[in-house]
Order: structure tokens, then sequence, then C-alpha cells
């Protein structure tokens, strides 16, 4: 398979805007110019949202805006674990999808491959986790209507100990900027 199949592939299988690393994104440059995919997932967008539950700080909460016939979008935050024990990010909820699943994507070889991560995210004591671009993310399924750019998503995050938090997710640019 070539690096353009490559692409296309990761294109149609995310359907959603995500950034794409490793040996397709250093080799193909057409990538950073594809609506919906950003090379930048190092940051979160100006006005982000944030929480706070107990030991956990939740912060650069954002989901992008849909383009058009996107069946799915994307949905990005940080928590930092300033506790002493382990939690649990076991479950997202959205009054705006039908479902939402917990994702990671990862480069195995040349070809990026996307799956559900099954169980939740461990958040250790002490650490940060981040679901960003092209990382582990909330992917929204059977959105009831496309995310557009200065509309908000609400969810509801269900951490194992902490117990939940509603966090409003600002919607930004298709292109995450």
């Amino acid at each position: 398979m070539n690096r353009n199949h490559a692409a296309a592939l990761v294109i149609s299988i995310g359907a959603f805007s995500l950034s794409v690393t490793g040996a397709i994104a250093q080799d193909s440059g057409a990538m950073k110019s594809m609506p919906g995919m950003h090379m930048d997932a190092a940051a979160a967008p100006a006005g982000s949202a944030s929480a706070k539950l107990g030991d956990l700080d939740i912060s650069g909460g954002y989901v992008r805006a849909m383009l058009p016939g996107q069946p799915v979008g994307g949905g990005y935050i940080t928590i930092h674990n300033a506790g002493k024990t382990d939690d649990k990010l076991t479950s997202v909820t959205s009054s705006s999808a039908g479902k939402v699943e917990l994702h990671e994507m990862k480069m195995e070889g040349e070809i990026m491959k996307m799956r559900e991560i099954k169980g939740g995210i461990a958040i250790p004591a002490g650490a940060t986790v981040t679901l960003a671009p092209n990382t582990m993310h909330m992917m929204f399924k059977q959105v009831k209507t496309p995310f557009k750019q200065g509309g908000t998503v609400p969810v509801m995050l269900m951490f194992d100990k902490a117990g939940m938090v509603d966090v409003n997710l600002p919607v930004v640019s298709a292109r995450g900027n």
C-alpha cells in the first residue's frame, strides 16, 4: 500500500478531523492542506473547557466542527490527577450524540490504526493524560446535529473513583485552529 492509499484509508476510517504524524505525515505535504487535517496536535485552542473534580483537574477540552457529510466527531481533553490514588476515565456520554467512545490511534508501520479502548483510560496518581488528535480521543457517533464552530457540545465524563462531571466543550474550526 503506498502512502497516498494509506492517507486515504486514514481519512475514510477516521472520518473526522484528526492529525496524522509518523511516516505518513512526514512524507506527505498534501496532508497539511486537506480539510480537517491539523498537524499541530499539542496545544488546545483558546477558550477550551475546564473543570475540577476531586483530585482531577480537567482542562483543554474541545471538539472540532464537523465537515459536510462527516458521520462522527472528535473530542479532546487533558486530565491531571493531582491525588495519590489512580483513577480511570470509564466512559463519556453526550446529549449531542447517541454514543461516545474512547478511541486510540497508533501507527503500525506506515498505517494509522484506530480502535476503541475497552475498559476506560487509566489516570495514574500524579500523572497527566491528554486526549488529543492522533492519540487517544473521544469519538462522537450517531451525532444528532453536526458540530458547528462557535457552538458547544455537552459531555458527562465518568471516572471510576472521582465520580462524574459535566463539561461543555467548545466547538472549534474543523482545522483545529
